[in-house]
């Protein structure tokens, strides 16, 4: 089982940068594929990206792509989202999820979750 924390969210500036992070505990992270996902109010829960560590595989959400960057520290067990240039559109709760088995871009896939850091973007 695994236990996943976000952290790093805040209140930033339209065109500014966050640097997310989901610190793993129980068990290492590179035995899962993991994701980020984010909510905004009313709307439904959407894939910002995901990545099986093991074949390095990494898919990006549309919207993300060429601002958003996923990487890790392995020794630190904790994964992070590199989020620049960033649009009031960003704006929603950010989870970090992680599940058994091949990569997938379906939330409901994802087995563990952590409990969510707001990023608000202003314009």
């Amino acid at each position: 089982q695994v236990q996943l924390v976000e952290s790093g969210g805040g209140l930033v500036q339209s065109g500014g940068s966050l640097r997310l992070s989901c610190a793993a505990s129980g068990r290492s992270f590179s035995l899962y594929v993991m994701g980020w996902f984010r909510q905004a109010p009313g709307k439904e829960r959407e894939t910002v990206v995901t990545t099986n560590w093991i074949s390095g595989t990494t898919y990006y959400g549309d919207s993300v792509k060429g601002r958003f960057s996923i990487s890790r520290d392995n020794a630190k067990n904790t994964m992070y989202l590199q989020m620049n240039r960033l649009e009031p559109e960003d704006t929603a709760v950010y989870y970090c999820a992680a599940r058994r088995g091949a990569i997938s871009s379906l939330p409901r896939e994802y087995d563990h979750w952590g409990q969510g850091t707001q990023v608000t973007v202003s314009s």
